[in-house]
């Protein structure tokens, strides 16, 4: 699911000037002997300090490897889904692009992507990243993209009402029952104060109804990917949790229908207590909501079974030359893969231009690498890393998983589920998952 606000500041895209050029070039630079290679997910130039450390990591880059031309494109945002499918079928796509993590099968399916089988040995940094995140772009047995970036949900909390409500704040909530009972306490504080808020429109109700659903240990399709599994006594728990706070505790206010912004307003103001959220969330409800760093602390997802992870990666066009190939995963190295340097990593360089530092995500890498990387953050951490040590610590026990296939479709269904149950204090649970569960077969088995 796109979400707003991707590692520091920066969420943002590319999209090619047809009336120029075609996003992949497809070929070397012959007249000056260099390989050239297109990328995207440049910056935009209205995020100013984000596009300077992209071209000055561009420009190191091409100084370090001269025989290496790097043309990048910007947008916003990253990738939009709605012209997603076309720039890949009209050959319009950079030869390095970025991709979700949700993407990958569905590239390789359409055959629009290049096996990089042969190539990831040349990649030094492809060992060290976790196992996990790589397989999401390996597809039968072969290599079809590199991650970029990891992240899993959490549940974000307000230390500071947490106090107020006489709950511990350094004890959060394990279980959704201790969510509730927490919820209604602080609630009870009155003047608007919202103990829990949840999204239930704009597909971000089926997706929050995803990682809650996992939290439960249930899944929204079976292994096989054609049957729903939203049916369940897992699916009908996090919806009658969800009925029980909103109707018999009044804990999640009475206005409904909210997206992610919404609830990081009312986070930033001091008027709530917990929602469902990963950790690059956390900096936006500073800088953009009002919040303060001090009262802001993460947790692992409720109910200790799962939670859900994403993120996002490059693949590369099946159009490019062997050269190109190398060429671009030379770039992915230097520029991402490199613990402790490169756009995400060089902290200090973060620091230095008051992005934050420190928060527990992304992390990408396993072993010595995930040491280094972690060392150099913590040296030049300026948020308060104990605010989020029960996430890291939690984090670890939890089953891992994707978003599912066709994930906005079938969010678009959930998100009506997840709507009635918080609109209609009568709402049949079990007629909802019943029908949901139909409409999900039908999209599954149109694939």
């Amino acid at each position: 699911m796109t979400r707003t606000g991707f590692r520091r500041t920066f969420v943002a895209l590319s999209v090619c000037s047809l009336a120029l050029t075609a996003c992949g070039s497809n070929d070397d630079d012959s007249a000056s002997g260099k390989t050239r290679i297109t990328v995207n997910c440049m910056p935009p130039k209205s995020a100013k300090v984000d596009r300077s450390f992209f071209e000055a990591d561009i420009a190191a880059f091409e100084k370090k490897n001269p025989d290496i031309d790097v043309v990048a494109h910007d947008a916003f945002p990253c990738q939009d889904p709605k012209t997603f499918d076309a720039k890949l079928a009209g050959g319009q796509m950079e030869d390095v692009f970025y991709t979700y993590f949700t993407d990958a099968k569905h590239v390789v399916d359409i055959n629009q992507a290049a096996d990089l089988t042969p190539y990831v040995k040349d990649l030094k940094s492809y060992d060290t990243i976790q196992q996990q995140l790589r397989d999401i772009y390996t597809v039968d047995g072969k290599i079809y993209g590199i991650p970029r970036t990891g992240y899993s949900m959490g549940l974000i909390y307000n230390r500071a009402l947490f106090q107020k409500a006489g709950l511990d704040p350094d004890k959060p909530p394990a279980t959704w029952d201790e969510v509730r009972a927490d919820a209604k306490k602080i609630a009870a504080l009155g003047n608007g104060t919202v103990g829990y808020a949840d999204y239930s429109a704009q597909n971000q109700g089926g997706w929050h109804f995803t990682a809650e659903l996992y939290s439960q240990g249930g899944d929204v399709v079976d292994a096989s990917g054609k049957k729903a599994t939203v049916d369940t006594p897992q699916g009908h728990a996090v919806l009658q949790n969800l009925h029980d706070m909103r109707w018999s505790d009044n804990s999640m206010g009475s206005k409904q229908l909210l997206v992610i912004n919404d609830v990081q307003q009312l986070m930033g103001s001091g008027k709530l207590g917990m929602y469902l959220s990963a950790p690059d969330n956390i900096p936006i409800l500073v800088k953009e909501k009002g919040g303060n760093y001090k009262d802001l602390a993460l947790a692992p997802m409720p109910g200790g079974q799962g939670t859900l992870i994403g993120g996002d990666g490059y693949m590369f066009s099946k159009k490019d030359s062997p050269a190109q190939i190398r060429a671009g995963l030379k770039w992915l190295d230097h520029m991402f893969l490199t613990p402790g340097s490169g756009f995400l990593g060089d902290y200090a360089r973060a620091k230095k231009n008051d992005a934050p530092v420190g928060l527990p995500e992304p992390r990408l890498f396993t072993g010595a690498a995930d040491a280094k990387d972690q060392q150099v953050k913590k040296a030049n951490a300026n948020v308060p890393v104990e605010n989020y040590q029960a996430f890291l610590d939690g984090n670890q026990s939890l089953k891992m998983k994707i978003e599912p296939p066709n994930a906005q479709q079938i969010y678009s269904v959930l998100d009506g589920v997840v709507s009635a149950v918080l609109t209609k204090k009568d709402a049949d649970i079990d007629q909802l998952l019943k029908d949901a569960s139909g409409k999900i077969d039908g999209i599954l088995a149109r694939g």
